[in-house]
């Protein structure tokens, strides 16, 4: 509390970046967006900064993330769009599964814009929905791209689930395999440790028959086996990419959900074996 006033002396809208820099621990850069949006024909402006960099499976963890609007939000609108927007952000990237209690994501609308969403039926609010998802998005996505030790930015999709748990426990199974994490990292395209992840994931009475897998655009597992077509420079081919898609399809329903993850290196076990708090 005692810093509160030198703070506030020191507000400016040009702080922001000071302001990442600031929250920062074993983050390598500052992570900041911005964008503006029109509603009611006036121009809002939302601008966030977030750390985090390890420990990150936001339950919440060790994140931080702040997203200030011009827009004026009713405080149950507010509050109820916070939570939307942090299920369909931050709470789907994981680092390393590892949470802690150190976490904030904190939604702060001014009104200075002259624009008041009162709730959903209101004409801007889809549009201010729309712009808070993005810009959380962007600023959840960049926490991954900067994790621990990481050389590769992986986006796990799993669709034809039978709802959006089972879709979550298969993408999450998948995100936080060691063996899956490892085998990104050596560009290896072992089919047996995602399916394997697949597998125990917990879902009981799923039947393994009816999985396809893709690696990018290569299908490289169908129907529960290897795809007769697949070759294994393909799969090689695209886990040397920097970004690689994985996309799971469970054949029970049309669910669909997707977490967004990261590769092991030896970096991250150094960076963690050599870090005290």
């Amino acid at each position: 509390m005692a810093g509160l006033p030198q703070a506030l002396a020191d507000a400016r809208p040009d702080n922001w970046m000071n302001a990442a820099h600031g929250i920062m621990t074993t983050d390598t850069l500052p992570k900041i967006a911005s964008l503006r949006v029109q509603i009611e024909g006036k121009p809002v402006t939302l601008t966030g900064i977030s750390k985090g960099a390890g420990m990150i499976r936001p339950n919440m963890a060790t994140m931080l993330s702040f997203i200030a609007t011009d827009a004026g939000i009713a405080q149950p609108v507010l509050e109820q769009l916070a939570r939307d927007v942090a299920d369909q952000s931050f709470n789907r990237i994981t680092v390393d599964g590892d949470t802690s209690t150190n976490d904030s994501f904190v939604v702060a609308a001014t009104g200075k814009a002259e624009v008041e969403i009162t709730g959903p039926t209101h004409p801007g609010f889809l549009v201010l929905r729309a712009a808070l998802i993005e810009i959380a998005k962007e600023l959840a996505q960049k926490i991954v791209r900067d994790a621990e030790g990481a050389t590769k930015f992986i986006t796990i999709s799993v669709e034809e689930a039978g709802n959006t748990e089972e879709a979550l426990k298969v993408a999450y199974a998948v995100a936080h395999s060691p063996l899956v994490k490892t085998a990104f990292y050596a560009s290896d395209p072992n089919l047996g440790r995602i399916l394997a992840a697949v597998g125990y994931a917990g879902i009981e009475d799923l039947d393994v028959s009816r999985v396809n897998l893709w690696l990018d655009d290569e299908w490289v597992a169908r129907d529960g086996g290897r795809n007769p077509t697949y070759r294994e420079e393909d799969g090689q081919r695209v886990m040397k990419q920097d970004e690689i898609r994985v996309r799971i399809a469970l054949g029970r329903g049309t669910a669909k959900d997707t977490v967004y993850t990261c590769d092991f290196s030896h970096d991250y076990v150094s960076i963690n074996a050599d870090y005290r708090s």
